[in-house]
C-alpha cells in the first residue's frame, strides 16, 4: 500500500520504518527532519523505561499542586494566563490519579513498555542507530530508606507488573558514583534498563536509515487530514499541495490533537512541556541514568554531556520556554553533585503529549478508518515510540496484537 506517516518523532519514523520493512510505500511527514530539536524526541532524558507504569498523576497530588505552583523549588510550572484554558484538562488529569484508577492505568502502560528495550534493539538493528543504545540499571534516589518507603505503593505496582530491582545502601552508592552527594543514603536500582547516549542523532540514524533503504522524508507541516469516499485518505500541507493515500498514520505528538480534532476526535491531549540542561564537559558523570526522585528529574550520562531533564511546565503548546525551569535544573545538579564544574551549558524545551489518563492514542479511526493514530507518549514518548510504531504497522497489516488495545482506543474520549 501507498502509505503516509505524519509526525517524524521516534514514533512516527519507528512506524515508517516498520511498514517500508512490510514492503508499503512510504513517506514521512514532518515541518522538521528526524532527530531536529523542535521534535519531544530529541530532548528527553534518554531513558528506555521499561519501569514506567505510573502516571504522573498520583493518589494524593491532586492536595500537593497548589502548594507545588507556588514553590519555587517545585518541578511543577504554569503560565497563570494559561490557567482557564488549561483547567478542564488538569482537572481531569488529577482525578485520574485516585487508587484504583492508577492500577487500571498502570495495566494499559505496562502493555507497551514492557518489552521496550527490545523493542529499540529489533528497531535499531543493522542500522547507525544501533551505536547510541545502551544497557544499564536506572537507578532511583532517595535520602533514605524510609523516604524509599513512602513510595511503597508505587513500587508495589511496579513489581506486580514483573519489574525488579536491588536495594543500594549509602556504602554500595559511594563505592558506584564517590562524586555523588552524602545526602543520597539508599537507591532502588532497576534491573533491565536500557538508555540512549544521544536521543536527537538516534532518531537521525534510524530516519537516515529508513530513507537508505528506500523510504521518502517529505518536510512540511500538514494542515488536515480528510477521508476519502474510496475508503483512502488525503493530506493537505500548508501552501495547498495535497497528498492521497491507502493508509496515514498521525504520529504528529503534541500537535496531532488539532489533526485529531478536524476528523472528529477529542484526544484530550495537552502539551506538557519539558525542559533540559546539558552540561558540556563535566568534571564527572553519573555512571548510568539517575532518577532524582524528591526532585522528579532524571539526570544521564550522554555524548554531549550530563543532560539534567524533567520538570512540568503547563504553558500551552505555543508559548516561549520559561526560565525558571532552567535555573531550577541549574540547582538540582548541584545537589547531586556539590563539586561538579563544567565548560558550557545548552538548553532545550520540548512538548510532551499527554493525555488526561497518560495513556496514548492507538489504532485506526472510527470517523476515517484509513487514519491510524499513535500518538499520546507523555512522559515516556522514547520508551514506548518504538513499540507503537511496530504495533501501528501489525494494525494495518491486519496482523492481532499479543495485547488488548483497548485501553488506548482512540475514541475514549469523544463526547457520542
Amino acid at each position: 500500500m501507498k502509505v503516509i506517516v505524519v509526525g517524524a518523532g521516534i514514533t512516527g519514523v519507528a512506524a515508517a520504518e516498520w511498514l517500508r520493512r512490510d514492503g508499503h510505500a512510504v513517506t514521512l511527514i514532518d515541518r522538521v527532519p528526524p532527530g531536529d530539536p523542535a521534535q519531544a524526541s530529541y530532548g528527553n532524558a534518554g531513558m528506555i523505561s521499561s519501569s514506567g507504569v505510573l502516571p504522573v498523576s498520583m493518589p494524593g497530588l491532586i492536595w500537593k499542586v497548589p502548594g507545588m505552583l507556588l514553590d519555587r523549588d517545585s518541578p511543577l510550572y504554569l503560565r497563570w494566563s494559561y490557567l482557564p484554558r488549561i483547567m478542564p484538562w488538569l482537572v481531569r488529569f488529577l482525578w485520574n490519579g485516585r487508587r484504583d484508577k492508577v492500577v487500571e492505568i498502570a495495566q494499559g502502560m505496562a502493555g507497551v513498555i514492557s518489552d521496550a528495550p527490545e523493542q529499540h534493539e529489533a528497531l535499531a538493528r543493522g542500522t547507525p542507530a544501533e551505536k547510541y543504545l545502551r544497557r544499564g540499571p536506572y537507578v532511583f534516589l532517595y535520602p533514605d530508606r524510609k523516604t524509599f518507603q513512602k513510595d511503597a505503593f508505587g513500587f508495589g505496582l511496579r513489581r506486580g507488573h514483573g519489574v525488579t530491582w536491588e536495594e543500594w545502601d549509602r556504602e554500595k552508592l559511594a563505592d558506584w558514583d564517590p562524586a555523588l552527594s552524602p545526602d543520597f543514603g539508599f537507591a532502588a536500582a532497576i534491573n533491565g534498563g536500557a538508555y540512549v547516549t544521544a536521543p536527537g542523532p538516534y532518531v537521525a540514524a534510524l530516519g537516515a536509515a529508513f530513507q537508505r533503504e528506500g523510504g521518502t522524508f517529505l518536510q512540511g507541516e500538514v494542515a488536515e487530514i480528510t477521508p476519502t469516499a474510496d475508503g483512502r485518505a488525503t493530506v493537505t500541507l500548508v501552501g495547498g499541495a495535497v497528498k492521497e493515500a491507502d493508509r496515514i498514520v498521525l504520529a504528529a505528538g503534541a500537535w496531532s490533537g488539532r489533526l485529531a480534532k478536524k476528523l472528529g476526535h477529542e484526544a484530550r491531549l495537552e502539551a506538557e512541556r519539558g525542559y533540559h540542561l546539558v552540561l558540556k564537559n563535566p568534571s564527572h558523570m553519573p555512571p548510568t541514568p539517575y532518577s532524582f526522585v524528591a526532585a522528579k528529574i532524571v539526570a544521564s550520562p550522554m555524548e554531549g554531556g550530563l543532560r539534567v531533564a524533567g520538570t512540568v511546565d503547563l504553558s500551552g503548546l505555543d508559548r516561549p520556554p520559561l526560565e525558571a525551569p532552567i535555573a531550577g535544573l541549574r540547582k538540582r545538579v548541584h545537589q547531586l553533585y556539590p563539586t561538579l564544574t563544567w565548560d558550557g551549558e545548552e538548553t532545550w524545551m520540548g512538548q510532551r503529549p499527554s493525555t488526561v489518563d497518560s495513556l496514548p492514542l492507538l489504532g485506526a479511526s472510527p470517523n476515517a478508518p484509513a487514519v491510524h493514530f499513535a500518538f499520546g507518549g507523555q512522559h515516556l514518548g522514547l520508551t514506548i515510540g518504538a513499540r507503537l510504531g511496530r504495533m501501528t504497522a501489525d494494525l494495518i497489516a491486519g496482523r492481532k496484537p499479543n495485547i488488548d488495545i483497548t485501553p488506548y482506543r482512540v475514541d475514549r474520549f469523544d463526547r457520542n
